[in-house]
């Protein structure tokens, strides 16, 4: 039963969503920040604050190999995998990794656009 799981759906089929936030991802490691629509801002963010957490816990323990196979599950290419790594291991923050700062109106279509960030110290 689906009772109260929630998730975003885009407008998209499963697989499409799938690879939107891995490229979504994948961007933001790469760059730091990216900008986007608030709906896949709000995915984005769900979707990458899971990810460092996931990363961190293995990356605590010790266990960097399964913390490098776990990013590249996610992440695309290997600078992005590496930039994740190594903001995990410079960050002492539990939660709260990423901010989202409202732009502007997109002049085609109104939508709202956001900024990801990701938060450092």
């Amino acid at each position: 039963m689906r009772h109260r799981n929630k998730k975003r759906i885009l407008n998209r089929p499963a697989d499409q969503r799938k690879a939107l936030m891995r490229s979504l991802v994948t961007a933001l490691f790469e760059n730091g920040s990216i900008r986007t629509t608030e709906a896949k801002a709000k995915a984005l963010v769900s979707a990458a604050e899971k990810l460092i957490t996931k990363v961190k816990g293995k990356v605590n323990k010790d266990e960097q190999f399964n913390a490098i196979r776990d990013s590249k599950q996610v992440v695309f290419t290997e600078t992005a995998s590496r930039n994740l790594l190594d903001y995990v291991g410079k960050t002492k923050k539990q939660s709260g990794f990423t901010r989202l700062t409202r732009i502007k109106y997109r002049a085609g279509d109104n939508a709202l656009l956001v900024q990801v960030d990701l938060i450092t110290e």
